[in-house]
């Protein structure tokens, strides 16, 4: 290699630095490979979706809406019930989501 310097001082010194450098982006990609074992655990431990969710208002306690579980249009407040929670909502005049229909995929029919 003609790039390289001819000296045998110069030489160790870019040794050394080469080797400084190769232990830093092995250690950089040791703690990538630790992010993404990370992310991988976290997904695979998630909880699963619940299948429909309540909606609270502003104030915590009255229900808003029912939604279909992983409805995008959700809120923060909303909390995961079972169907006859989602039913005895809408029953009870809760307003159904417009955007993901709950009471269409519950069968649920007004009055």
């Amino acid at each position: 290699m003609h790039d390289l310097p001819p000296d045998l001082p110069r030489l160790r010194t870019l040794e050394t630095w080469l080797a400084h450098t190769l232990d830093r982006v092995r250690q950089q990609i040791a703690a990538a490979e630790q992010r993404e074992a990370e992310r991988r655990h976290g997904e695979q431990a998630r909880p699963p979706e619940p299948d429909w969710l309540i909606e609270q208002g502003l104030d915590g306690r009255q229900a808003v809406y029912v939604h279909v579980g992983g409805c995008h249009m959700a809120g923060k407040r909303s909390r995961g019930v079972q169907r006859d929670q989602a039913l005895r909502a809408l029953a009870d005049g809760v307003d159904a989501c417009t955007h993901c229909r709950p009471d269409t995929e519950l069968g649920f029919i007004d009055g």
